[in-house]
């Protein structure tokens, strides 16, 4: 599969069906194979830390979910097919594997915050099964590999956070009796009823890191640096033409 190259980082270059089917391939291999989910902030990430940028580019299926990402990729000449938030490409695949009794383990947020997602994924996925759950702070790792082995998970939901998630996927892959790992940053809290996302306008419009942002003030340090990553794509196309001159 080809990736496009945005800013150092590989993304497949997949609409939101085909990144779907080839996460159902990789769960029917069963081989603990692992998404990861870019937006600017993983980007920049992988740029000062060699292990995340081999997490990435190890990854078995690279999605963009940022938006600053699909408008680097369109800076640079090789636009993406399609946005793909992480959190909706796992809610599709959660959609399906309920129609076949497939299972899911949550792995990540404050300690019950995965049970009550998973109450609340059980009623919205009917067939959904939810094989295990595990909070994402002060756990040992040992024992949860021996908890997920147990369970053997057709998806593991991992929200740990950047770059921890990426991290622990990168050293498990290949490791668990499991079939995809996902990093999904925040999404058990969502699932849990503890975050909201946007409303659907403000969805169709992409703005819905924005809608994030005015709800959780403190993640404006984290936005002030999305400039820095537009330059950068834009000096990197003004280069790329200056070469071919």
């Amino acid at each position: 599969m080809s990736r496009i190259d945005v800013l150092g980082v590989g993304i497949d270059n997949l609409t939101q069906k085909q990144a779907v089917e080839r996460a159902f391939e990789l769960i029917d291999e069963h081989r603990s194979a692992y998404m990861v989910t870019p937006n600017p902030e993983i980007v920049m990430a992988a740029w000062d830390d060699e292990q995340m940028s081999e997490a990435i580019s190890s990854a078995d299926l690279v999605i963009p979910d940022g938006i600053g990402v699909m408008q680097a990729a369109r800076i640079l000449g090789t636009p993406l097919k399609e946005h793909l938030p992480g959190i909706d490409v796992a809610s599709e695949i959660l959609r399906l594997l309920a129609e076949k009794n497939g299972s899911v383990f949550l792995f990540g947020a404050r300690a019950g915050v995965a049970e009550k997602a998973a109450e609340n994924l059980q009623k919205q996925y009917r067939g959904l099964v939810i094989c295990g759950t595990n909070a994402g702070y002060d756990f040992d790792d040992a024992v949860l590999s021996e908890k997920i082995n147990a369970a053997n998970p057709d998806f593991i939901m991992v929200c740990l956070g950047v770059p921890k998630q990426e991290k622990w996927m990168a050293d498990h892959a290949g490791k668990l009796n499991a079939g995809l790992m996902a990093g999904l940053g925040g999404s058990i809290d969502v699932f849990a009823g503890l975050t909201k996302r946007a409303p659907k306008s403000w969805q169709r419009l992409n703005l819905e890191w924005l809608y994030r942002t005015l709800c959780e003030p403190k993640r404006f340090k984290k936005i002030k640096k999305l400039p820095h990553f537009i330059i950068k794509a834009m000096r990197e196309r003004a280069g790329n033409k200056n070469e071919k001159r």
